[in-house]
């Protein structure tokens, strides 16, 4: 679940340092912060109203989350007005990206991984010290490594995606499968065994709907989810620095693993209905994917008949952190907001409303999980299940938009299926243009 606005570098507001940045690596950040100027002071202008709040969000289903946190605070601040601005992912990013260079952005935001741009260029202030305080006592510091910078705390998590098999448990009764998938080469046998066709054995419902096509990263982030069940990683880290890892045995059985279902076995093909949708149409019989698919079933196919497991190994975990960009009279009250969504009431709340997973411990989800049993997967993993995270670095996401550009070509090439020397000559190439990235950067890792 991570997305690429961290493509871009930003400078330091010269006429508002924050702190120092990092010694800028590119001619064009002046370009940028020059069009964040021009373009994002109308169109984000800051609140006229000391009195006004705004919150400025890329998940819609949270805008009742934090419209509620909002009418908390008003005891505390009795006349102050909440503005919720929950748009869809790509577009909240782009905001982002225009406003924070001019100063420009919400009272409260929210980023994930991409923020590390932000934060070695200086765009976002230090928090009080009782925040860095309330963050050291609740969080456990896995899930706020996003939200650091040089050993700092800068955000407070909210939530977190992470992965987890949906399967249809009709589907897999009628199969004669008693249980969940437990290896991944259960995986594709399993998709064989669930796949459904019509009489020219054309596939008409999905084995196992994997992530095909629709550009992004997010591509290269199931295929790091599936990389890492079978033992790889896609960048590890030495001394500080990073090198690209995939191009290995574990980078070769994931790659064939997506091959052997739309090529060998065509258990799926990209002309299909995928994810969410088709689960949810009775057109695919498993998934891997986040939580808040459990919110959305909720509300589109209340019937369905299906249960969640964990993957053999361990999954991706995003979180997401929010923010205070600007220091001023509001800062306060937007640090008074972000604890009030963080107190476990409201943490619950949101479990159980949009399914999203609390990234604070010590939370009690016994009662949420009676009534929605399938959040077991995501809330209590098993002993040794492991949640690794997309590096907190500025190139991060070209690294993986530019694998996933790759992928999706690859994912469907018959000259690769069944062919190892071709498929490790894939992932060579590929591996050195992650190499490449990080080099440019600075922080590609000796051998």
């Amino acid at each position: 679940m991570v997305k690429p606005v961290g493509r871009f570098g930003y400078i330091t507001r010269p006429e508002d340092s924050i702190r120092s940045g990092k010694p800028v690596r590119r001619s064009w950040r002046s370009a940028a912060l020059s069009l964040a100027l021009a373009v994002a002071a109308p169109v984000f202008a800051s609140p006229a109203s000391a009195e006004k709040l705004t919150i400025w969000s890329g998940w819609p289903d949270l805008a009742p989350f934090y419209k509620r946190v909002g009418d908390q605070l008003k005891s505390k601040y009795p006349d102050l007005e909440i503005s919720v601005e929950a748009i869809a992912l790509r577009e909240h990013e782009k905001r982002l990206a225009l406003s924070l260079p001019s100063g420009a952005a919400g009272d409260v935001i929210e980023m994930e991984v991409e923020a590390a741009r932000y934060l070695e260029a200086g765009l976002i202030p230090e928090p009080p010290a009782s925040i860095v305080d309330f963050v050291k006592a609740n969080y456990d510091m896995t899930r706020v490594k996003t939200a650091m910078y040089e050993g700092k705390i800068y955000g407070v998590p909210l939530f977190q995606g992470q992965g987890a098999l949906f399967y249809n448990t009709e589907m897999f009764a009628k199969a004669g499968l008693d249980g969940p998938p437990k290896t991944m080469a259960d995986y594709t046998a399993y998709a064989q065994k669930l796949a459904q066709r019509d009489a020219a054995g054309v596939p008409t419902v999905s084995g196992w709907s994997l992530r095909l096509s629709g550009g992004g990263s997010g591509i290269a982030e199931k295929y790091w989810t599936i990389l890492y069940n079978h033992g790889g990683t896609l960048l590890e880290e030495k001394g500080g620095k990073w090198r690209a890892a995939y191009a290995s045995a574990a980078g070769r059985a994931a790659l064939k693993q997506y091959l052997d279902n739309t090529v060998v076995y065509r258990t799926v093909t990209p002309e299909m209905k995928a994810d969410a949708e088709a689960f949810e149409l009775g057109q695919t019989a498993m998934f891997i994917r986040e939580s808040w698919v459990i919110g959305d079933v909720a509300k589109k196919a209340p019937n369905l008949k299906y249960a969640t497991a964990p993957l053999p190994k361990g999954t991706l975990m995003v979180p997401v952190d929010l923010y205070v960009p600007n220091k001023g009279a509001k800062s306060q009250i937007a640090w008074d907001f972000v604890q009030k969504a963080n107190e476990p009431e409201n943490l619950l709340w949101l479990l159980e409303n949009t399914a999203w997973v609390p990234n604070r411990k010590g939370l009690d989800y016994s009662a949420v999980l009676k009534k929605i049993p399938q959040l077991d997967a995501f809330v209590n993993t098993p002993p040794g299940h492991v949640f690794f995270t997309v590096p907190a670095i500025s190139p991060a996401s070209e690294i993986l938009t530019r694998l996933a550009a790759r992928l999706e070509k690859a994912f469907t090439d018959k000259s690769l299926a069944g062919n190892d020397a071709a498929i490790d000559a894939f992932l060579k190439s590929a591996a050195e243009e992650s190499d490449k990235i990080l080099a440019r950067e600075d922080l590609l890792a000796k051998p």
